[in-house]
């Protein structure tokens, strides 16, 4: 098992929210996401790691990105 956090950029509302976690959702592995939208953080937990480019691409899908 294995958490990881990122930030996201540009999520302005719970809708917002609720798109990043739906995407990064579908990543084959991820079990839970969690989205604090207010600073932006997102922890994602999974079976394995992850690598931060499928995550920029489900966050990216989401219509947001990730910060560097």
């Amino acid at each position: 098992m294995a958490t990881t956090t990122y930030t996201v950029t540009g999520m302005t509302c719970g809708h917002c929210a609720s798109s990043v976690k739906q995407e990064i959702g579908k990543i084959d592995g991820v079990t839970s996401v969690d989205v604090d939208l207010a600073s932006g953080l997102v922890r994602v937990d999974s079976a394995g790691e992850l690598t931060e480019t499928e995550v920029a691409a489900a966050v990216d899908e989401a219509g947001y990105a990730l910060s560097a």
